[in-house]
Formats: structure tokens, sequence, C-alpha cells
């Protein structure tokens, strides 16, 4: 990972490589498809699956310094952060999208943060939007007083995540031909490209609707290893109008597949790229003999 050490984190006692499950989905076999899971899910119970592969080497860089990231008012993200910094013992801020939140009763989310320890600092969404600007980001800091902390993007996505995430890729090695994830700021996807071997390929599919996150990954990739990296592409069917939304189609998938297998479904991330990847088997985007992963990158917070 580009010098960074993350033997530190061991404490947390990561289980890694993480499970390669094979499912028996008549759906998949009657295309001649054969279907893995991935489970990153099973990773750590508090920094799950690609959270613990992008915070890991971010963390190993904090050097017991405080850590400010990013997110929304129900960001898993955050939640991992919050997680990490109690685990840890590191001081951790989150710069919450939404002055309108400060001094309300928080959710869920955010109480879990807040008990963790995680000190919540909440921002009007255009100071959120501009917070990449060197200027912004100084001022957020200095209001946070957190000058001296180390920046965690939102999502958690920057070049040493997605060396952390190249991991993924290596642990799959010739396991598979296709292997699958759901995106959001596309750092796991970038990492996971870069580490499979030769003659293998990644499918992303995007939570968000835009159309901007080829050019992010691309980004990304240039700032972790200089250049592109492996064979990747993306599918934006099947957001479903956006972050967290969903349908009723999509609804009955997860529960039709938790079901089926016995398994926990997520519905942000995990549903929506479980649905593409029957909807592209049905398709017949995959020829017989394929060998398709699905990476879960996380499972239902209680």
């Amino acid at each position: 990972m580009n010098g960074t050490d993350t033997s530190g984190l061991a404490i947390l006692r990561p289980r890694l490589p993480s499970p390669l499950q094979e499912i028996a989905d008549g759906r998949f076999e009657r295309r001649g498809v054969r279907l893995l899971l991935k489970r990153d899910d099973l990773i750590h119970p508090e920094l799950v699956g690609n959270k613990w592969r992008k915070l890991a080497p971010n963390l190993a860089m904090a050097g017991g310094r405080a850590v400010v990231t990013f997110g929304g008012a129900y960001s898993n993200h955050l939640r991992a952060t919050a997680a990490a910094g109690r685990l840890l013992g590191l001081p951790t801020v989150g710069v919450v999208r939404g002055q309108e939140l400060a001094g309300r009763p928080l959710n869920p989310s955010l109480a879990r943060c807040a008990a963790d320890g995680m000190r919540l600092h909440f921002v009007d969404r255009s100071t959120y939007r501009r917070k990449t600007e060197p200027a912004t980001l100084a001022a957020l800091l200095r209001s946070a007083d957190a000058e001296d902390a180390i920046v965690v993007p939102e999502g958690g996505s920057n070049a040493e995540a997605v060396r952390g995430c190249r991991a993924l890729g290596k642990e799959l090695g010739e396991h598979t031909d296709v292997a699958a994830l759901a995106c959001g700021t596309g750092g796991t996807l970038a990492g996971l490209a870069a580490g499979l071997p030769p003659g293998r390929r990644t499918l992303g599919i995007p939570v968000l609707k835009g159309g901007f996150l080829a050019d992010d990954i691309r980004r990304l990739q240039e700032r972790a290893f200089g250049g592109l990296r492996g064979s990747w592409s993306l599918d934006d069917r099947f957001h479903c109008g956006g972050y967290a939304r969903t349908t009723p189609e999509l609804d009955s998938f997860a529960e039709d597949f938790e079901h089926r297998h016995g398994l926990p479904v997520e519905r942000v991330y995990v549903a929506k790229m479980l649905h593409a990847l029957l909807t592209l088997t049905e398709e017949g985007a995959f020829p017989r003999g394929t060998t398709l992963t699905a990476v879960v990158t996380g499972r239902p917070f209680p």
C-alpha cells in the first residue's frame, strides 16, 4: 500500500482474506453462470466491508492525531469512522451536511456516531459542496477546532484507500472472471480493478445517478497508481432514482434473495448490485461458463 503500514491495526483482528462463498441459485445456473459472494461484510463487526479496506490505510497514517471526515445524516462512512476511533482511541470529528440538523434530536446513525465519541460539526449544504476547496476546507477545520487533524474525504476514497482496496482484487485472483460491486464514490472499484490479474474484469453498479463516476474513478487511479489500471466498466441503470432510493421491485427482489439464501441484504448498495447482476445475467451479458463474483461491501446496520 505504497509504504502505508497497517500492521498496527491487527489489534482489531480483521477477518482477512474475507470468505468466498458459492451461491446455488437456479436463475444464474440456468444461464451457465456460477455465482460467488465475496463476503467483505464479515471482515469486522463494526468496520464492515469496504469501510475496513478504505479506512485502514488512512487510520494507519493518523499517528494518534484526530481524524476528520465528512458525510450526510445517514452516512455509513461516518458511522464506521466513529467506531474505528473508539476502538483505536483516536479522536474523530464528523462534518455533517445540513446545518438545519444542528440542535435537533439525532437520528440513529448520528446518535451511534456520538455514542462512539465522534464530535459532530454541522455545516450548511452550500459550504458542504465546496468542502474540497482549500480555503473552505481550512475554514471548516478551524471552525471544528481540528486544524492538526488528518482529513479523510467523504466516503473514504483517496489514493491511500484505493491502494488499500487493491488487496481485494489480489484476494480474488484467479477465482473469478467478473468481479462486481456497488459503487458510491468509486474508490473500492478503482483499487479492485487494479488488483485483479490480467484477463479478469470489474463491473461497477453506481447507486447514485449523474454519470460522473467514470471520471472520478480515472482520477482516483491516476492519483493512486500514476495511471489507469485494470479492465472495468459501469452500468448506471440500477440506481433506482438516486442514493438510498428504492422501488417495489428492488424491495421484492431483496426480500426474495434473503429468503432463498438466508443472507441479510443491505438495501442502499448490495441489493442494487445483486439485482443488477440477475438482470444482466438474464439479458445474456455473461457468457456461459462465467464465474461471477458479487462483492458484498456492507450489511444492514441495526
